[in-house]
């Protein structure tokens, strides 16, 4: 599909990739069996926040989305705002595949709702390494990428990213294009 048939009406831009989320929940074997790595029980959506008339409209809706999800479940839901003034769904569950599931389910109530484009990532962080290492899902792409922030301010390991890559390409759609990686040093997980 090229730009002309985008302009012209003959296709329409591909939406995000949600289903490409229940991948991680395939992955988490080789997470754990491998990597040593487990679910830390946190993991989030990440939207762009909503203008004062869209957030008015939204408000009462996305409660109730969140309240119907959090009580199919069990997982324990909260709103958080991050220092860029981003809104956070976060999700507590020790359970991985529940976590991914509410999150689904939270992204597919947003696109419902008119705010699909808002969608940037969800973000799952698991522990039993050096590390926290943060697997981020993109939704504008489809796709995954590692994030090992060192614990230093804004600085991250580079080296176990691209090592994460090369061991779960093959279980997991990881973003080919480096400069995609954005890390979340600031994530309220």
């Amino acid at each position: 599909m090229g730009l002309r048939d985008v302009l012209f009406g003959k296709k329409k831009l591909a939406g995000p990739a949600r289903e490409r989320l229940f991948a991680l929940t395939t992955a988490a074997v080789t997470l754990d069996t491998e990597l040593g790595l487990r679910s830390a029980g946190a993991g989030g959506i990440v939207f762009k926040p909503l203008s004062a008339g869209e957030f008015v409209r939204a408000e009462n809706d996305l409660q109730q989305l969140l309240d119907g999800v959090a009580g199919g479940s069990g997982s324990k839901l909260e709103r958080r705002e991050d220092s860029f003034g981003y809104t956070w769904i976060i999700v507590r569950d020790p359970d991985l595949e529940d976590q991914v599931t509410t999150i689904h389910a939270v992204a597919q109530g947003l696109e419902e709702q008119g705010f699909g484009s808002q969608l940037l990532a969800a973000v799952f962080k698991f522990s039993g390494g050096k590390r926290p290492v943060y697997w981020i899902y993109g939704y504008k792409r489809g796709a995954f990428w590692p994030f090992v922030p060192t614990g230093e301010e804004q600085k991250r390991d580079n080296a176990e990213e691209l090592e994460l890559k090369a061991k779960l390409e093959k279980e997991l759609p990881v973003e080919p294009d480096l400069t995609r990686w954005f890390g979340v040093f600031d994530a309220p997980l």
